[in-house]
């Protein structure tokens, strides 16, 4: 029990105090998942959006397909891309295992069918009613859409933030295809599992209270959205 006690008052100097390798592991943390958040998301909107608004073939299958690795297991993901990027795959030329250019990769594949598919509900629950008015008085396709995407912009975002609540969370694939390299490749949650191993717990701890902070602002705006936009509805 005092060794917990302990690990919590170090814990709470380490962030009072702006610890050097605690901030940088958090700003590490921030831009990969932020950059892997704007790949997924621009990406993921722009096949929500298609989905949503066009009927092609094979559209319901890719609809499918897009729900199903919503639950893709990041390990999974993660050994997939240390295939491609190891020295004997395909990519392996590129230099890129082991890299925070890696660890985007790997979240902005996990975050990109959340937001594709969440989009895509969104998208498709917006009032037809709308469409046909916005092309009854002269819109475009492209405006139409856009007017669609406006309608939908609750549920959009709040894929968004669900995004951004996995990448955040994710340890598996980035551990996988980043290596854990300190200064480096080290974020949040790959801290914690080694450190945690290594019985250095003030870090673990204090990085642990700071992505539980996160994550509780993270479902806080996604419960405002999502009340917001039902009220709206």
């Amino acid at each position: 029990m005092d060794t917990i006690i302990e690990g919590f008052r170090k814990a709470f100097l380490l962030i009072i105090h702006l610890d050097a390798e605690l901030l940088g592991i958090i700003f590490l943390s921030l831009k990969v998942s932020g950059l892997a958040l704007f790949i997924a998301g621009v990406s993921g909107l722009l096949l929500g959006a298609f989905t949503g608004l066009k009927q092609f073939p094979l559209r319901g299958l890719l609809i499918s397909v897009m729900n199903t690795f919503m639950g893709l297991p990041p390990v999974v993901a993660g050994l997939f891309l240390y295939l491609i990027l190891s020295r004997s795959g395909p990519f392996g030329f590129m230099g890129l295992l082991y890299t925070p250019s890696a660890m985007v990769i790997a979240q902005s594949i996990l975050a990109f069918p959340i937001v594709a598919a969440i989009s895509h509900s969104a998208i498709i629950k917006v009032d037809p009613v709308i469409r046909h008015a916005s092309l009854t008085l002269g819109a475009t396709p492209s405006q139409m859409a856009v007017t669609v995407i406006k309608e939908a912009r609750y549920g959009i975002m709040a894929a968004i933030i669900a995004a951004l609540g996995r990448v955040m969370a994710e340890v598996g694939a980035v551990l996988i295809v980043g290596g854990n390299i300190a200064g480096y490749t080290r974020v949040m949650t790959t801290t914690i599992a080694l450190e945690t191993d290594k019985g250095n717990f003030e870090l673990a701890i204090a990085l642990g209270i700071i992505l539980l902070t996160l994550s509780f602002i993270i479902n806080i705006a996604l419960y405002y959205i999502q009340k917001r936009g039902s009220r709206r509805g």
